[in-house]
C-alpha cells in the first residue's frame, strides 16, 4: 500500500469519526446502520469486484453470522463476546461449505447454485420459527448488549462499535488486495485461463475468497444483530443477496472506497425519496438507472478513471 492510498484509507475513517460531531442524532443513527451495512458489501466485494464471482447467495452468510450471534444469545444464554465468535465460526464454516460446491460450477451456474443454497437457508429460518419466530424475528434484550458494563444499545456507543467494527474489516481488506494473494485474485478476475497457466491454483484462491468474504459478511450480520438488538428471517430473503451487489456496483466494483460510498447512496437515496413520495421506489429505480448508464463503473470507479488515476 503506498503512503497516499494509506492516508486516504485513514482520511476517510477520520471524517466518519468527525461525522458524529457535525451531523444530527437522526444521521448518527442512519451512518451506525450504514457503516454496518457497508462492512457487508466490502465482503461482497471482495468476491465479485476483486475475484470476479457474481454471487446472488450472501443472504445466506449476512443470516447465518445474525443468527450465529442472536440465537445462542436468545436461547443459550451466551454472553456477546463468545456469540460474537460463534457467529464467525458459524459463517466461516457454512461459506466454506457453499464454496466447496458452488465452484465445482462457474459463471451463470455459480450465480444459480448460490441463490439456491440462499433460499434454503431462508426457508430454514422460516421452518425452524419456533426458534427464529419467522418473519417476525425476535428482539435482543438491551441486558443481553451490555460488554464490560457497556451498552452497546446506547447512540454513542453503538456509533462508534459500528465504526471500529467498518475500520476493521476496510483496512483488512486494503491490505489484503495488496498481498500476492489479494493481487492472484485480481488476476483471477481479469484472466482466470492465463493465471492457471502461470501455475497459480486458481481453486483453491477462489475458495478462501468466498471462505473470507462470507466470513466478513457474516460478521456485518451478527453485528447488526447486536448494535440493532433485532434478527429477522428478512435478511435471509433474496433481495438482501441483491443488495450488496447494487451498494457495489453504485460505488465502484473493485475499489476499497467504494462499498461505503454505494451502501451511502442507496440508502439516503431511499431515505429523502420517500419523503417526496409514496412511489420511492420509482425515483430509486431512475436513479439507479441513470447512474447506470452515465457512471458504468460506479461512482468510486468512475473518479478513478477519469481524475484520480491511483485510487485504491
Amino acid at each position: 500500500m503506498t503512503v497516499r492510498e494509506g492516508l486516504l484509507h485513514f482520511v476517510l475513517l477520520g471524517i466518519l469519526v468527525l461525522l458524529f460531531f457535525v451531523v444530527s442524532d437522526y444521521h448518527d443513527g442512519n451512518w451506525a446502520r450504514i457503516m454496518v451495512l457497508a462492512v457487508y458489501a466490502v465482503g461482497y466485494n471482495l468476491l465479485f469486484g476483486y475475484t470476479g464471482l457474481l454471487s446472488l447467495g450472501h443472504a445466506l452468510f449476512f443470516a447465518t453470522g445474525m443468527y450465529g450471534l442472536a440465537l445462542p444469545i436468545q436461547h443459550l444464554g451466551f454472553a456477546p463476546v463468545p456469540a460474537f465468535l460463534s457467529a464467525l465460526v458459524c459463517a466461516a464454516v457454512v461459506s466454506s461449505a457453499v464454496g466447496f460446491l458452488a465452484l465445482r460450477t462457474s459463471g451463470v451456474a455459480f450465480m444459480i447454485v448460490t441463490l439456491m443454497f440462499a433460499q434454503a437457508g431462508f426457508l430454514l429460518s422460516l421452518y425452524a420459527g419456533r426458534y427464529t419466530r419467522g418473519d417476525e424475528g425476535f428482539v435482543i434484550p438491551q441486558s443481553a448488549r451490555i460488554i464490560a458494563g457497556i451498552d452497546f444499545s446506547d447512540p454513542t456507543i453503538r456509533y462508534f462499535a459500528a465504526f471500529f467494527v467498518f475500520a476493521a474489516a476496510y483496512l483488512l481488506i486494503a491490505w489484503l488486495i495488496r498481498t500476492p494473494f489479494g493481487k492472484c485474485l485480481v488476476a483471477i478476475r481479469e484472466n482466470e485461463d492465463r493465471a492457471r497457466m502461470l501455475g497459480y491454483d486458481v481453486h483453491f484462491h477462489k475458495l478462501v475468497a468466498v471462505i473470507l468474504s462470507g466470513t466478513v459478511s457474516g460478521a456485518a450480520g451478527a453485528a447488526y444483530a447486536f448494535l440493532f438488538g433485532y434478527a429477522g428471517a428478512t435478511f435471509a430473503s433474496v433481495q438482501y443477496s441483491i443488495l450488496p451487489l447494487l451498494w457495489v456496483l453504485l460505488g465502484g466494483a473493485g475499489t476499497t472506497i467504494g462499498p461505503l460510498i454505494g451502501t451511502a447512496f442507496a440508502f439516503y437515496l431511499i431515505d429523502f425519496s420517500s419523503d417526496l413520495t409514496t412511489a420511492h421506489l420509482l425515483v430509486v429505480g431512475l436513479a439507479i438507472v441513470l447512474l447506470t448508464l452515465f457512471a458504468p463503473l460506479g461512482l468510486a470507479g468512475e473518479v478513478r478513471k477519469r481524475i484520480v488515476g491511483w485510487l485504491p
